[in-house]
């Protein structure tokens, strides 16, 4: 699935790795029609039950955190979303259909460390198999494939890497490139799972200027993170999960709430992370 010379002589301008501008927002207007729902979700993992009554909205031109402790449940609601799990109960929904795995214009980001980075294939290749799914495995990528791949990749400022082995590639290289295999399928509906893991500051802030770039742009953006206050700073909206969700709101709505995070965190009132929330409010 490696890029013809021809595609790759006609692939844009190498420039230089910065953070994306950030356009005039496209802000959903309150009556608007989410572009996810979730309603009254269950779902059970090995007899357990892992997500009750979980219900969240994400819509077009929103970016939105959904933050938890570890277990509880943030990854298995991004999956349930993806189609991948059965919920027990409720529904789900994108652009008001129930999602298809391989059939639902749905962009996944997952953790790094899910990705075969030792894998002999070249950016371009990478960001392609974003589109597996779409055209099957023994289909081979025509013209218009690729210039989806390239659209991607100048979205995400690595069109200059794209003949690059991905080994070779530094964390928040790496990152990029997953977005834009997500980016290629040209979703309305982009997930994000713990994309800052393991980057430094620099690339964490550069991250977050793209993904608010794509939500502005008029996707609809759902992220799980450990970065709390990174969340606060940088989300329209952010979802605090433990089982169900707790609460969900503006972050400043949600900073001045300490009830809510004990709630979700299982802190006390003393808690370590209630004065570093207040300090970043």
């Amino acid at each position: 699935m490696t890029p013809s010379p021809t595609h790759a002589q006609q692939a844009p301008a190498a420039q230089a790795v910065s953070a994306p501008a950030v356009p005039t927002p496209a802000v959903p207007t309150p009556d608007s029609e989410p572009t996810l729902v979730v309603e009254n979700l269950a779902v059970e993992l090995g007899g357990r039950l892992v997500l009750q009554d979980a219900g969240l909205t994400v819509a077009r031109g929103e970016l939105v955190g959904l933050l938890g402790p570890n277990g509880a449940g943030k990854t298995t609601l991004l999956r349930t979303v993806l189609g991948l799990l059965r919920p027990a109960a409720g529904r789900v929904t994108v652009a008001g259909r129930v999602a298809k795995p391989g059939r639902t214009a749905i962009g996944y980001v997952p953790q790094r460390h899910e990705f075969a980075w030792e894998f002999p294939a070249s950016v371009a290749d990478v960001v392609g198999t974003g589109l597996t799914g779409r055209l099957g495995l023994f289909r081979r990528m025509r013209t218009e494939h690729w210039e989806a791949v390239a659209e991607a990749l100048d979205r995400v400022r690595m069109t200059e890497f794209a003949t690059r082995p991905v080994g070779q590639l530094s964390g928040g290289q790496r990152q990029r490139v997953l977005v834009a295999r997500a980016l290629v399928l040209r979703p309305s509906l982009l997930l994000l799972d713990e994309p800052f893991t393991g980057l430094d500051l620099i690339t964490q802030d550069l991250l977050s200027q793209l993904f608010a770039g794509l939500a502005h742009e008029g996707h609809a953006v759902l992220m799980t993170t450990h970065d709390l206050v990174g969340a606060l700073d940088a989300c329209d909206r952010v979802a605090l999960l433990n089982r169900t969700v707790i609460a969900a709101g503006t972050p400043a709505a949600l900073a001045d709430d300490p009830s809510v995070w004990m709630a979700a965190f299982g802190v006390g009132p003393d808690s370590a992370l209630l004065r570093v929330l207040k300090a970043a409010a």
